[in-house]
């Protein structure tokens, strides 16, 4: 009878958590949930804020022109000036150290400021904290436009592949497949040869053209499984042409694994391109990125490592940042996923699951 009761109590238990996840989201929108969701995704909400405040601040702190408007930046050297090298404060032998400091005085630290030079200087006396506030934003650039290109051209190939299946699935995919055999690296360095003089926007175009391949197969397998829903059906019997069924109907649907795809793509992008530059295939001078400020100081990572450290801590956190907002939104699009309830929220539900006990 006790056991009896216990089970009881245990079952009601979990359907008073149901009660209160389904409360929350009761009568709310499909949108409405997944931005909850996405809302209470700690690590991803971060990830948010971190990305918006580079963003910004790489691309406010330089001068720079868009058509006939000119911003001038708030940072004070730019990125192609020599100026002096600095050797005060520097260890014996060594020149254009940091000035940059984050031990406040009161732990025996110089204060909290960012100096002359907050990165330290190159071998020539250019400012390295311009430098890799460019080199920065010519990878967010590279990075948002083929996550841009990429996407869009995936996203139409899979979906067309996957609506119409027969011989369009088969010409589409088989020729998918050519492409995915070969590796991307080498994909890139190839186009990178041929247009990366061209400048970083040819660059990026032509790598984005390459970039499409693994989101066009999942958005296949969306549309394979949704053109066969009651709802598809429905729109035929209507009378709605293909492409109202593929871009109004079944898309929207799939709307959530082509997010969370964009976001992977973009992380990976800004790896691609770092690793291209780094090989001298990306971004060439005298423009820069930070894969090309890893590989144009790479000899001096025993020597002056800041040199080193800055744009491979650069790359990190935006790769990182991509990936964890990505993982979020797969978390926020998956119904399957449910909230972690709180200590008060289980205790309310037991409460709730005695009292149901205790009336039968």
């Amino acid at each position: 009878m006790l056991k009896r009761k216990k089970n009881i109590v245990e079952t009601t238990s979990d359907g008073g958590e149901n009660a209160i996840q389904n409360k929350e989201i009761e009568g709310l929108s499909q949108g409405q949930i997944v931005r909850r969701r996405f809302i209470r995704h700690k690590a991803a909400m971060t990830s948010v804020f971190v990305i918006l405040f580079l963003i910004i601040a790489v691309f406010t702190s330089l001068e720079m022109r868009i058509g006939p408007l000119k911003w001038r930046g708030w940072w004070k050297f730019k990125y192609d000036e020599l100026l002096d090298l600095r050797t005060e404060g520097c260890p014996e032998g060594i020149v254009g150290c940091p000035t940059l400091s984050v031990v406040p005085k009161f732990l025996g630290g110089s204060g909290v400021h960012l100096g002359m030079h907050p990165f330290g200087q190159d071998d020539i006396g250019h400012d390295y904290f311009s430098l890799v506030m460019r080199g920065a934003q010519r990878s967010i650039y590279v990075m948002l436009v083929i996550g841009i290109l990429g996407g869009t051209i995936g996203t139409v190939v899979g979906s067309i592949s996957g609506y119409f299946r027969g011989w369009v699935d088969a010409t589409l995919m088989r020729f998918t497949d050519f492409i995915i055999t070969i590796p991307s690296i080498i994909i890139g360095s190839v186009v990178g040869y041929h247009f990366g003089n061209l400048g970083v926007g040819f660059l990026a175009f032509y790598l984005g053209l390459f970039a499409w391949t693994g989101l066009s197969r999942l958005v296949r397998g969306e549309f394979l499984k949704l053109r066969e829903l009651e709802f598809v059906d429905a729109a035929r019997v209507a009378g709605a042409s293909n492409r109202r069924i593929i871009f109004k109907h079944i898309l929207p649907n799939a709307v959530g694994v082509i997010i969370v795809s964009v976001t992977l793509l973009m992380s990976g992008a800004i790896l691609l391109e770092t690793a291209l530059s780094y090989l001298g295939f990306g971004v060439v001078a005298p423009d820069v990125s930070l894969g090309s400020l890893i590989s144009q100081y790479q000899d001096s990572f025993t020597t002056r490592p800041w040199l080193f450290w800055w744009p491979g801590l650069f790359i990190i956190t935006i790769a990182l940042s991509i990936n964890f907002i990505g993982d979020g939104l797969r978390d926020a699009f998956d119904p399957r996923q449910r909230r972690r309830l709180t200590k008060k929220d289980k205790e309310q539900a037991k409460v709730q699951a005695k009292i149901a006990a205790q009336s039968e």
